[in-house]
């Protein structure tokens, strides 16, 4: 009987609490009050459905969100890592082309303030002198270096 007479309680608690009445009315100064127990009549009563939260699926949810943001925030760090890559090679790109620039602009320069120009022979110590049309040539070529790696500096 003790248990029969527990059950029938617990039922009636909970029938309570689920099947709750909410109404809807006016206050004094217009505005909607949202209520079990009205105040002031007329009241109309809604009909609220109440279903009880899965927590499985909520959790369930939530890591599927937060894997959702894992993903996304590892995407913009991988894109963030790329863009600072392609802004250093770039930079090194500008570095070195500036090197070339200055090495061209030196080899131009030592062209031009020659007298007379030599290239290295087979052993060592031994070099051929140019002649005037070569040495013309290879001022020349030196211009078109120097231009080539020094246009837009």
């Amino acid at each position: 009987m003790k248990p029969t007479l527990t059950l029938i309680i617990a039922l009636v608690l909970s029938a309570g609490a689920h099947a709750s009445e909410v109404y809807r009315t006016k206050d004094a100064k217009g505005q909607l009050v949202y209520t079990d127990k009205p105040v002031t009549l007329p009241a109309e009563k809604l009909d609220v459905k109440s279903a009880s939260t899965d927590t499985v699926e909520v959790q369930k949810r939530q890591e599927d969100q937060m894997k959702r943001y894992s993903e996304g925030e590892q995407s913009r760090s991988e894109a963030a890592a790329k863009a600072a890559d392609a802004r250093k090679a770039g930079e090194l790109s500008a570095t070195d082309r500036a090197k070339r620039c200055q090495d061209a602009r030196d080899r131009y320069q030592a062209y031009m303030n020659s007298r007379r120009l030599y290239e290295p022979g087979a052993s060592e110590g031994e070099r051929r002198y140019l002649s005037d049309a070569e040495i013309d040539a290879a001022r020349e070529t030196a211009k078109k270096t120097m231009d080539e790696f020094c246009s837009g500096n």
